[in-house]
């Protein structure tokens, strides 16, 4: 288990190979970067960084509650089909006669 850790001591050697592995194996279970930040008392900038550096292939977002993604791609959409509307119908501009030059 991840124990909380002050805020911006700094970790070193198998302490922080160690907190590095615990991180990876709690995240591929599917525990999310902010949930893990939370619960070492660390930044979500640092627990990034942790997992990176601990090789592991980050998930995207999701927006579901972290729930683990079974798909790195959106499937494509087709963009939206638009009526198609009838041309503008403009109505001739009548003639106005030409009144004789003034004398």
């Amino acid at each position: 288990m991840v124990k909380s850790l002050s805020k911006g001591s700094r970790l070193s050697g198998t302490a922080r190979d160690k907190l590095a592995a615990d991180l990876k194996s709690k995240y591929e279970s599917g525990s999310s970067i902010r949930a893990l930040a939370e619960s070492t008392g660390r930044s979500y900038g640092f627990v990034h960084r942790m997992l990176t550096e601990a090789g592991v292939q980050l998930r995207g977002r999701t927006g579901n509650g972290g729930a683990k993604s079974t798909s790195t791609e959106r499937p494509k959409q087709d963009p939206p089909q638009r009526k198609r509307q009838d041309p503008i119908k403009v109505k001739p501009i009548p003639k106005i006669a030409a009144k004789p030059p003034r004398r």
